[in-house]
């Protein structure tokens, strides 16, 4: 992307490791800022070590890439004064501080919010939790499947009777980075129009919740009452049929918001009565979804789209990555982009999901090694 990005300028040290705190800054990154990673000499953030599938892209995790690419190293013992005194230097100079250390932890080492604002008064001090500052939780790990688990989105996932079905990726994780992504923005917004700075705090099990925003008003505006998922097919808990997945005669198809007599006249069956009164369509919807899946079952997913959409119906196929990553639908986006390690080694990823006035944001540089960008730093922020 040739235009300025709307980030550039804006420098972010960051002390955060494995996901949340991590794809925070990714996104910041991608948007121009510069976002320094302060990480333990040698070994680096812990992220490092954690892969997927156990791919490796030489010594760090092909996930560690994926979540850290256009960053710069600054490898430092916080533990170490000359160390220290370095990086409160660079705290003076930067404009955004993040980390996702446990409660207590940074007052330690003496970085915690009260007294980095008295470094530098205008810093936006991000911090990302498990449970909160307080509480019986507030020590406790904050990792993604933990945090589903305790949080009732397992009961939402999955259909009536499996067991507790977390989602299949890091939802908690990515979620509460884009909220500390976007409590940054508004923060630096602020300091735009007062020139103060701020402390911006999420955490895992908070965003988590927020992401269930609409189940739980429904819970707790109608008797506090948990709603089932559907028996097969579900797509969501609190929805009625015939909102949900089905089996076609090849493999399967989703159904969206449409109502159920619609879905019917498109797919040119008689609604039996017991299901024509609109109340019914939640209490009954698994006898619904079970009358529907006997005729979905007549015709292919691509027959049953040309039939269906032609009606209004809201209707898709449902995909595996194979067949998502070679549809035109999806290769019309350009979301794939190739970042190169400073070894050469090359990466296939995904791009930003942001566009700036209509231009897609592309980047080259890949995670950095630890301390990988030492010397350049020290230079910039005048630390020699």
């Amino acid at each position: 992307m040739s235009k300025k990005l709307p980030l550039e300028g804006i420098t972010v040290l960051e002390f955060a490791q494995f996901m949340a705190g991590p794809s925070a800054g990714l996104k910041m990154a991608d948007l121009g800022a510069n976002v320094i990673k302060i990480e333990r000499p040698g070994s680096g953030e812990a992220g490092r070590k954690i892969a997927i599938k156990n791919l490796f892209i030489g010594p760090d995790s092909l996930v560690f890439h994926t979540i850290n690419r256009n960053k710069r190293s600054y490898s430092a013992n916080l533990k170490d004064p000359n160390d220290l005194a370095k990086i409160k230097e660079m705290i003076k100079q930067a404009d955004v501080m993040t980390h996702n250390f446990r409660p207590g932890v940074m007052e330690k080492i003496g970085l915690d919010y009260e007294t980095v604002k008295q470094i530098n008064s205008g810093i936006i001090y991000g911090d990302v939790l498990g449970y909160g500052d307080k509480g019986p939780w507030a020590k406790k790990p904050g990792q993604d499947l933990l945090i589903q688990s305790l949080s009732g989105i397992c009961y939402l996932t999955g259909n009536k009777d499996d067991n507790p079905t977390p989602m299949g990726l890091a939802a908690s994780d990515m979620f509460t980075g884009g909220h500390l992504v976007q409590g940054i923005l508004a923060a630096l917004i602020k300091k735009q129009k007062t020139g103060e700075g701020s402390r911006v705090s999420v955490s895992l099990l908070e965003s988590t919740m927020d992401m269930q925003f609409e189940s739980l008003t429904a819970y707790v505006n109608n008797g506090k009452k948990m709603s089932n998922r559907a028996a097969k097919g579900n797509a969501q808990a609190f929805l009625g049929a015939p909102y949900g997945i089905y089996e076609t005669a090849d493999s399967h198809v989703a159904i969206a918001m449409k109502p159920l007599s619609e879905l019917a006249d498109a797919m040119e069956v008689s609604l039996p009565v017991a299901f024509q009164s609109v109340e019914s369509w939640f209490g009954s919807r698994d006898a619904i979804m079970e009358w529907l899946q006997e005729t979905f079952t007549s015709k292919t997913t691509e027959e049953w789209i040309s039939k269906l959409e032609t009606k209004q119906i809201w209707c898709g196929p449902v995909y595996n990555y194979d067949q998502i990553l070679n549809h035109e639908g999806y290769q019309v986006l350009k979301m794939d982009q190739e970042v190169e390690t400073s070894d050469g080694d090359k990466v296939k990823t995904t791009r930003c999901p942001i566009r700036i006035d209509g231009s897609r944001i592309f980047s080259r540089k890949s995670a950095p090694k630890t301390g990988e960008d030492n010397e350049a730093i020290e230079k910039e922020f005048n630390l020699n």
